[in-house]
């Protein structure tokens, strides 16, 4: 198993963020109907800025692992640089190759997140 693979399944067992938020600017519910993965995600926005960031879910390892590797960017970033973020940015995060049939899974972190800004 590469460092990759582990850095993802050790976001999967010790996910980091996974907690309610008191207080959220907003909250969004994401799911993936293909596997049933589930994510809900909190913001809490001052000035632009993402001050304080969480999430709650359900799902298999690369939906889970994903978020919270997202989860460690999130927190003291501009929102519109946020919102800017790409597919692209998710894979080269995780580091490793997501299957087509997979990469819904992966990037259901980051529909979340947009949406939750929208």
């Amino acid at each position: 198993m590469d460092l990759y693979t582990e850095n993802i399944l050790d976001h999967f067992k010790h996910p980091r963020g996974k907690r309610e938020l008191a207080d959220p600017t907003v909250s969004h519910e994401e799911v993936n109907l293909a596997c049933g993965d589930k994510l809900t995600i909190h913001l809490a926005i001052e000035d632009g800025v993402i001050k304080e960031a969480a999430w709650e879910g359900s799902g298999c390892a690369i939906s889970l692992g994903a978020m919270s590797i997202l989860w460690e960017k999130l927190e003291g970033m501009p929102v519109k640089e946020t919102a800017e973020m790409t597919a692209e940015d998710i894979i080269e995060m995780l580091g490793v190759p997501i299957s087509k049939r997979r990469m819904k899974c992966a990037l259901l972190c980051l529909e979340g997140v947009k949406n939750a800004l929208k």
